[in-house]
């Protein structure tokens, strides 16, 4: 089972990176809507291109903050069923809900959204307002992109699911990135 762990230490890197992305990106957003607000309220000058940014940061800090909420437990699940049970059942759960649910609904949006993304990039979409910001495909590619990490977090999820199952480790005490203490 060594391999199990090289694997699961493996995959909660990746989505601990994605976090960490995240974490940045979140950092300079909060630059871009301070410069924002003092421009429009100490110069009086609006910039339609920073106003943009705002929310294509923010869709990077939501769309990466996905995988490493998912990794670290910091999702939102149906607790009635979950808390107070065993390691074992939560292992299961989560084992049923990453392979069966989460993994699969990811690759989904991944293909799905790499068309979307192709298209966007086929037709030079930018932004509609005069001062916007060109190439929305970026932002669009934010989908499948986040979701192919999603997918990474699903089986990494999976992963330490089986580690519990082979009682390689717990959820006692858990403190985020699948549990490891």
């Amino acid at each position: 089972m060594r391999w199990l762990i090289s694997v699961d230490n493996g995959l909660d890197a990746i989505s601990r990176a994605c976090g960490w992305l995240a974490s940045v990106a979140f950092i300079l957003m909060m630059v871009n809507v301070f410069y924002d607000v003092a421009a429009r309220y100490l110069f009086n000058e609006v910039s339609i291109g920073m106003q943009e940014m705002e929310w294509h940061l923010y869709s990077f800090v939501f769309l990466m903050g996905i995988p490493y909420a998912m990794r670290t437990d910091g999702h939102v699940r149906v607790d009635i069923i979950y808390s107070g049970r065993s390691d074992q059942f939560k292992a299961w759960v989560n084992l049923i809900g990453a392979l069966f649910f989460a993994f699969p609904i990811a690759a989904l949006i991944v293909y799905m959204g790499w068309g979307y993304m192709l298209d966007s990039y086929q037709m030079g979409e930018g932004s509609g307002d005069p001062g916007g910001l060109p190439f929305r495909f970026i932002v669009k590619g934010l989908i499948p992109f986040s979701s192919f990490f999603l997918a990474v977090a699903s089986l990494g999820m999976a992963t330490y699911a089986l580690r519990v199952l082979a009682k390689e480790s717990t959820y006692e005490g858990q403190t985020g990135a699948g549990g490891l203490a």
